[in-house]
């Protein structure tokens, strides 16, 4: 069964390092990376920034000894597409591609380091990536790991089980639809938990898929509540 995990590496520890503390106020997407043999990898990488800060970019990473080519492809308001070769610092995504036949299906990196999500056939393979990275001192930080199974969409996202069911409840009752198609206290009562519940359920899970749809992560102190009062146990549970 396959396996998904997400991890954070140091910026120091991945390609891109040199490039990052000289523009530290850029970031990068990897649209799609490949591996070229068994020492370098040829990714498709969007720069995001001000658009002053990226008029530094093109310099710093014919600087970066990370870089052995860079070409970019398209310039947009805020955004630059490059097609680059790494060849530093790219034993983690070596092994993953290489040995173990994994798939790196997001990346993002800024000044304080890169977060992936990675998909391998098995468990083994994730381990046998970690123990890898431990041996040759990565710092390799495992954020979540979970399964290809019912439960993947949900945990992909962040949601709880509750929080899922109630979204697609809403998605499938037409709650979010204009006009909508059923009010928050005939959904409420459907799933059998009060109206306030609902709104702090479906606030809650909003709030998630909103961070991970944008890679940020809010302040832990801003998901209490605002202003409500909410007695339903199931809910506190979220």
């Amino acid at each position: 069964m396959g396996t998904i995990v997400a991890v954070r590496i140091p910026a120091d520890q991945f390609a891109l390092s040199e490039t990052l503390a000289a523009v530290p106020d850029v970031a990068f997407e990897v649209e799609r990376v490949v591996a070229h043999e068994d020492d370098r990898v040829m990714p498709f990488v969007w720069a995001l920034g001000d658009e002053t800060r990226l008029g530094e970019l093109d310099d710093a990473l014919r600087a970066d000894p990370s870089v052995a080519s860079v070409e970019p492809l398209a310039d947009l308001d805020g955004e630059r597409l490059y097609a680059m070769e790494w060849v530093d610092r790219i034993r983690l995504a070596l092994r993953v591609l290489v040995e173990e036949e994994g798939t790196i299906l997001s990346a993002r990196g800024a000044a304080d380091g890169w977060r992936l999500r990675v998909l391998f056939a098995d468990h083994e393979s994730l381990s046998n990536t970690f123990h890898y990275c431990r041996e040759r001192g990565v710092d390799l930080d495992v954020e979540r790991v979970y399964q290809l199974d019912r439960g993947a969409e949900r945990g992909r996202f962040g949601l709880t089980e509750e929080q899922h069911e109630t979204l697609v409840a809403a998605v499938e009752r037409g709650y979010f639809d204009v006009p909508r198609g059923v009010s928050s206290e005939e959904l409420a009562d459907e799933l059998g938990i009060t109206h306030q519940a609902l709104s702090e359920r479906l606030r809650r899970a909003q709030k998630r898929l909103a961070e991970r749809a944008l890679d940020v992560e809010a302040d832990a102190d801003g998901d209490g509540d605002e202003g409500g009062e909410t007695d339903d146990r199931d809910d506190r549970a979220d």
